[in-house]
């Protein structure tokens, strides 16, 4: 007899904002918000990925485009595998951030076969006139995992380029 048992594995990974100015824009800025990505519970049982999607709210002025550039795993120091560890724990859950709802294009900074997000102020905004966007991302947790029960996490930092 078989039993199917569903580990409930919180998971949040923390994105940290880092601003870059290099820009011949006077007052020129940008800033981001509610990138946070939770996807839920992993069920190690599964044959298929746990997926989920999250959100970068970007605010700018005085700037006509934006490159998102996504740093590696601060658990694993890689683009690929990214890894979540367990509190507590040793144990590490491998997932991904992709541009692409495919989930097949990863997010980072342009190196070693990663991509990096340009975002375009809207057109018909004016010249100095502040502008934001709403860009998507999406994660994944390939199947298969054997790992414990409990909460993993990872922290990754968002680069802003103008």
């Amino acid at each position: 007899m078989s039993k199917n048992i569903k580990i409930s594995l919180p998971l949040i990974l923390i994105f940290t904002l880092f601003v870059q100015i290099e820009t011949p824009f006077s007052q020129s800025r940008c800033s981001i918000g509610g990138v946070s990505i939770n996807f839920g519970n992993y069920n190690i049982f599964s044959p298929s990925p746990t997926d989920s999607i999250g959100m970068i709210n970007l605010n700018c002025e005085n700037v006509p485009w934006v490159d998102l550039k996504l740093g590696v795993s601060s658990t694993s120091g890689t683009f690929n595998p990214r890894r979540m560890k367990r509190s507590g724990g040793s144990d590490v859950l491998e997932y991904n951030i992709f541009i692409d709802a495919t989930r097949t294009v990863i997010f980072g900074d342009g190196t070693g076969g990663t991509q990096t997000i340009r975002v375009h102020k809207p057109p018909g905004t004016p010249a100095k006139a502040p502008w934001s966007s709403q860009v998507t991302i999406y994660a994944r947790i390939p199947p298969g995992q054997d790992v414990p029960a409990g909460g993993y996490s990872d922290s990754l930092t968002i680069t802003v380029d103008w």
